[in-house]
């Protein structure tokens, strides 16, 4: 199985993300923004960073780059898309995952390990966790602060499309929210960096869970 590591002008994760796919297994390949296929690819891992410089907001300008029609065409197939940190933010803007990133409560930058919940491991992106369980994810991030609108947040809760929350809340998020899927289950977005957590010596290896739930759910 093959991803591509979508680059943007401003991704600083991109290395991560593709040693965490390759330390899990799949093949990987990086993707300038400017392509116009992803033909080849069976999945698309979109990195944290600031793409473009969160001029306007945080992955706006992302949103009309050439190759977003090719994420949202493997989305549609049905293929695995994650966006983590700033690509979660991408993800709200081109309208694969719903609500938004605002500021920070405290209107400053976090980053630091975060306790968090895996509130559904009934996905293809977190079956090999239990469920409740407790994670270690380092966030890094401005604009972290998840919002949507109460009718949004109760077909998130009714479609049990949350499948990560804070334990100490650090941004302000609506309902502790860390990370959802789409309605399809083959679309994930999640502020906290889990391919940052992919290595005991580093501090916490609660990552590598979620890579292979995606290999086992993708990879046969």
């Amino acid at each position: 199985m093959k991803f591509a590591v979508i680059e943007f002008p401003g991704s600083n994760c991109d290395r991560d993300m593709f040693n965490a796919a390759l330390n899990t297994g799949f093949e990987a390949e990086y993707v300038d923004y400017r392509k116009t296929s992803l033909e080849g690819f069976d999945g698309v891992l979109i990195p944290g960073g600031f793409s473009f410089g969160d001029y306007l907001r945080c992955g706006a300008m992302a949103r009309v780059a050439p190759i977003v029609s090719e994420v949202k065409r493997l989305a549609e197939e049905g293929r695995p898309v994650l966006g983590v940190c700033n690509g979660f933010q991408i993800l709200t803007e081109i309208g694969l995952l719903p609500g938004a990133l605002m500021h920070n409560t405290s209107h400053k930058f976090i980053c630091q390990n975060e306790s968090l919940t895996i509130v559904n491991n009934e996905t293809k992106f977190t079956h090999q966790y239990d469920k409740n369980e407790t994670v270690i994810y380092p966030i890094a991030h401005g604009e972290g602060n998840y919002y949507c609108s109460p009718e949004t947040l109760k077909e998130l809760q009714d479609n049990n499309q949350i499948i990560l929350t804070y334990k100490n809340n650090p941004n302000g998020s609506i309902e502790d929210i860390a990370g959802i899927v789409n309605k399809e289950g083959n679309v994930c977005g999640m502020m906290p960096h889990p391919e940052r957590a992919m290595e005991s010596l580093l501090g916490t290896d609660d990552g590598v869970k979620l890579f292979q739930s995606i290999l086992e759910s993708w990879g046969k």
